[in-house]
């Protein structure tokens, strides 16, 4: 029996119920950061890192996204230094990703860690649950 939050089952690879309410609120800030970032006009570059340093894990020290962003926490998402994501980036970060220092994404890159559980068991008795593994682009 474990003791974990769903939180930390979720950070640590275990099954977990995406509708935790802990969860669920750590998802919508993300959705609110990356709303406001999707939003600025293209002059505002301080506001723009200001909101990427407050919803990413970390970054290097330049680094670019373009709007429009998406992501389920931000906070698993990790960037090295010269790093520039173009147009319609989806990073489905239930687990962690770290890309490294000079990687360039294209228009409409999409990276998903999470993954439905596909045992029939868990299909009737777990469809909340998900699965997830770790990713690392350089």
């Amino acid at each position: 029996m474990t003791n974990k939050t769903e939180k930390e089952k979720m950070l640590s690879g275990e099954l977990y119920i995406a509708a935790d309410p802990e969860l669920v609120q750590d998802r919508l800030r993300a959705r609110r950061l990356t709303r406001l970032y999707n939003q600025t006009f293209e002059t505002e570059d301080a506001k723009r890192k200001e909101l990427l340093q407050e919803l990413l894990g970390s970054t290097g020290k330049h680094y670019y996204i373009e709007p429009d962003f998406r992501c389920d926490y931000g906070y698993n998402i990790h960037v090295g230094e010269n790093f520039y994501a173009n147009f319609d980036c989806v990073m489905l970060d239930v687990c962690e990703i770290r890309i490294g220092d000079n990687c360039l994404l294209g228009p409409g890159v999409h990276i998903y860690t999470a993954d439905l559980i596909k045992s029939k068991l868990q299909k009737n008795h777990l469809n909340q649950y998900f699965h997830f593994e770790y990713m690392y682009l350089k």
